[in-house]
């Protein structure tokens, strides 16, 4: 049985869901956001310890204002709602990605729940906001010619947003693509593709889509 310690996956489908279903947007990723909770509380349950989500990628700022700025209200209205829940289940909270480019308000509200969340163990949850995989692999290059290292691959993983190889790459919505999201730590994961929508994926088929990993037989190339 395959050891799960990090699960990414790709929130695919929320505005697709809700508009198969007659639905505004925001009620696809409102339902989006209650699957988290969901996962977050198998990942808890089956003790994940990194579980890293994709939610806004550096591609995305390309995307109408409008969309944007929507976006990010729900992540501010995330953040309020959610950091209760992550302290009662002793949930770390991180962000990863290219943060310098978000608002002063979001980012001193980021800044606040991985501060009151950083002692807890029991699962990490990674964000990933205004990421992208190869954005992340140069800023982490320049950190290490910053500091003076040798550059070679333990310095530049050292030295990611995110240092912990992934096992299990899930990606829900019905596409088969990575989407330049974790290139680096997900070099020998495995991985799953579903043609759930996100909002519509159960606890079962997450359950289910953990034990097939678990039973696959990994050989990292040897």
């Amino acid at each position: 049985m395959n050891e799960l310690r990090h699960l990414a996956i790709v929130m695919d489908g929320n505005r697709r869901w809700a508009k198969k279903n007659g639905l505004l947007e925001k009620i696809g990723y409102s339902q989006g956001a209650k699957v988290v909770e969901k996962i977050i509380e198998i990942c808890i349950e089956e003790k994940i310890q990194n579980l890293t989500l994709y939610a806004f990628s550096t591609e995305n700022w390309q995307r109408p204002k409008e969309e944007v700025d929507f976006l990010f209200r729900l992540l501010d209205k995330y953040l309020e709602e959610s950091l209760d829940k992550f302290i009662a289940n002793e949930v770390r909270f991180k962000a990863i990605g290219n943060l310098s480019l978000l608002d002063d308000k979001i980012y001193k509200k980021i800044q606040n729940f991985q501060e009151k969340t950083k002692k807890y163990t029991k699962l990490c949850v990674n964000l990933a906001i205004s990421y992208g995989a190869k954005d992340e692999i140069v800023r982490a290059v320049k950190k290490v010619i910053e500091k003076n290292l040798e550059i070679n691959e333990a310095n530049i993983q050292a030295n990611l947003d995110l240092s912990e190889d992934v096992d299990l790459f899930l990606r829900v919505g019905s596409a088969k693509r990575i989407s330049n999201f974790l290139l680096w730590q997900s070099s020998y994961a495995e991985i799953h593709f579903s043609q759930t929508l996100f909002p519509a994926l159960t606890k079962k088929e997450f359950s289910n889509i953990i034990a097939e990993y678990k039973k696959r037989k990994r050989t990292f190339g040897k």
